[in-house]
């Protein structure tokens, strides 16, 4: 992720979203250079043994790796007074590597992603994501993604709730006993721990994530996150509204009018200017109520938002390309945002999969928010 073979200095990164269900993580970073100070994208895949790093996404050979062997990790990280959501990798050699993460969620992923591959290398074994499915004994007639949205449900399923904690509040989150709880009342579980070992599952397939310190210890304590059936351990649905605000040491949360709808997706995107037409790494962040989705440079935080798009009344469709864009800068997975000004933005997601989901979320959002 950060550091080449042949550079003898550390670098900072910036993480932005991955999908964490794949045996190798691989997404968009920003990466600050030694020398010149300057902060550059990059892509990154956190590998068994190592975290690579790569030029572009299309490259086939990394420009530089980090072992993770005999390293330590330390988040969150402090050494930046200007800088939030930041954690440190040191590898067994003491050389330092920073990175900053997006989103409070995204740093929580690759945090525990990359202390069980370090635990992982410390019992002499190369991390891999092995299946939930035989690594707890799920049964094959268990179906996580059904039981998900049963869970979610907003009448039957686990109600979110807000829970104020060590001068913070967390937002659309539940304890790990009501999850419980639920499994056992709706016939999902026949006893508590049959209702763990399901738990346990959506908190390892990424349907569950942990808001707090206890529920984050349990989730990074060994190779296999454990689920905890406590009234202390917090947790929230992979795609809600969550947000923690009130005293932070890592975050500080702002809250202005057209920011308070709830997260429905973030992430990074490619997105076309407007004057120059040139394109550029943007982290964006969707909200349904008032219908805005915020853009950001990623290398500078959440403070000051480049731009937002308000949505309500756009279309959003899928196109195979843009005007006055040169075939060779932008090809394949791109979108177009037309707003009821009739202002055009173009758009370009990392894979097929992830334009379908924006482009859903999107429409969603354009049809109900203010």
């Amino acid at each position: 992720m950060y550091r080449g073979t042949t550079l003898s200095l550390p670098f900072k990164t910036t993480i932005c979203i991955a999908d964490f269900r794949k045996l190798q993580q691989r997404s968009v970073v920003v990466l600050q250079g030694t020398v010149l100070n300057s902060w550059k994208v990059v892509w990154v895949v956190l590998a068994d043994d190592a975290i690579e790093f790569y030029k572009k996404k299309t490259d086939n050979s990394p420009k530089g790796m980090i072992p993770l062997k005999g390293a330590t990790l330390t988040s969150p990280c402090q050494d930046f007074t200007k800088r939030t959501l930041v954690f440190k990798v040191s590898t067994a050699k003491n050389q330092g590597h920073f990175f900053q993460a997006t989103h409070l969620e995204e740093r929580e992923l690759w945090v525990k992603d990359i202390k069980r591959a370090i635990t992982c290398l410390q019992g002499g074994k190369k991390f891999a994501r092995k299946s939930t499915r035989r690594s707890i004994r799920l049964p094959e007639n268990v179906n996580l993604s059904e039981l998900y949205v049963l869970m979610k449900d907003q009448d039957k399923g686990v109600q979110e709730l807000k829970v104020e904690k060590d001068k913070r509040l967390f937002n659309h989150c539940f304890t790990g006993n009501t999850v419980i709880d639920w499994l056992i009342s709706e016939g999902k579980a026949r006893n508590r721990p049959e209702g763990l070992m399901l738990a346990t599952g959506l908190l390892n397939e990424g349907f569950l994530l942990p808001a707090g310190d206890v529920s984050k210890d349990g989730a990074e304590k060994g190779a296999e996150c454990v689920f905890l059936d406590q009234t202390e351990a917090l947790y929230y649905f992979a795609d809600s509204g969550f947000f923690c605000e009130g005293y932070s040491s890592d975050e500080d949360v702002i809250m202005k009018e057209e920011f308070r709808g709830a997260i429905v997706k973030q992430g990074c995107l490619l997105k076309q200017g407007h004057r120059r037409k040139n394109w550029k790494v943007r982290k964006f962040i969707l909200r349904d109520d008032p219908a805005y989705i915020h853009y950001y440079d990623p290398t500078k935080g959440e403070d000051n938002p480049l731009g937002s798009i308000h949505l309500r009344g756009s279309v959003v469709t899928a196109v195979e390309c843009v005007p006055d864009a040169k075939r060779h800068e932008v090809d394949g997975n791109l979108f177009e945002i037309i707003t009821s000004d009739e202002i055009h933005y173009y758009l370009q997601a990392a894979t097929a999969d992830e334009r379908k989901d924006w482009i859903k979320a999107i429409q969603s959002v354009s049809k109900t928010g203010k």
